[in-house]
């Protein structure tokens, strides 16, 4: 009998009474429910039951360690999409914007005509819609004529025909109450004698593509409602020979 409960005691889990308080780190281990200490396993038999791999493959620092699976190679219409939808949701774009842009990353030209022509029938992709909303935006935000919103437009690859049709919708009267609303609003902080004042004002009208006409008649409407000074000015402006010169008033012609 004492033999008997002596051999007991040589088990790990009966061993002696440190064994139980945690005098020991492998009874720690046992007690807390590792399956490797559960089963009797020593530390240097890795953490895989049966494999006899050591702590360098457990970490994955051996030779044997698993190595992730290649990455797949990326489809190029896949990308052409990505970027097409990347650039999409900053603002709305032409398809000629498109293009140029899956020409720079370097998707050929056969792709990028099949993901923009999908793009094209399922309406992602409008020039006409892009046309007349950047017409709108850009006359009532920035006060652009006509003129420059035909070159903007063109430079983003809008076809002429489109460009003219969305163009037709700012008519030559919005045109002119435009550019006197401009004048109206520089003239309020405007400085200087009434011939300077003309110029800077037809100049900022010209820049902003209007013809000298309508720049110049705004101009002189508006100067002929401001002051006594500036209406006796804008009498001696003949506004019609001015447009048809097509220049800035000279001086000696007021």
């Amino acid at each position: 009998m004492a033999g008997r409960r002596g051999a007991r005691t040589g088990r790990g889990w009966d061993a002696a009474p440190s064994a139980r308080t945690g005098g020991s780190g492998r009874s720690r281990r046992g007690r807390s429910g590792d399956p490797a200490a559960a089963s009797g396993q020593g530390a240097g038999s890795g953490r895989w039951p049966g494999r006899g791999a050591g702590p360098g493959e457990a970490s994955g620092a051996g030779d044997g360690a698993a190595e992730s699976p290649p990455t797949k190679p990326r489809d190029e219409a896949e990308a052409a999409r990505e970027i097409c939808l990347r650039q999409l949701a900053v603002r709305p774009r032409t398809r000629a914007e498109l293009a140029a842009a899956l020409a720079r990353r370097g998707i050929s030209a056969e792709v990028a005509d099949e993901v923009l022509d999908r793009y094209d029938e399922v309406g992602i992709i409008d020039d006409a819609a892009f046309a007349r909303a950047w017409v709108s935006s850009r006359h009532q935000g920035r006060g652009l004529a006509r003129r420059a919103l035909a070159n903007e437009l063109r430079q983003r690859g809008v076809d002429a025909d489109i460009a003219t049709e969305a163009l037709g919708e700012l008519d030559e009267s919005t045109e002119a109450q435009t550019a006197r609303q401009l004048v109206d609003r520089k003239l309020r902080t405007a400085t200087g004698s009434p011939e300077a004042v003309f110029r800077r004002l037809v100049g900022m009208l010209a820049r902003k593509g209007y013809p000298p006409g309508v720049a110049i008649r705004a101009v002189k409407d508006a100067l002929a409602d401001r002051d006594a000074e500036a209406a006796e000015f804008a009498d001696q402006i003949d506004a019609d020979a001015l447009a048809e010169a097509g220049a800035e008033p000279d001086r000696d012609a007021l």
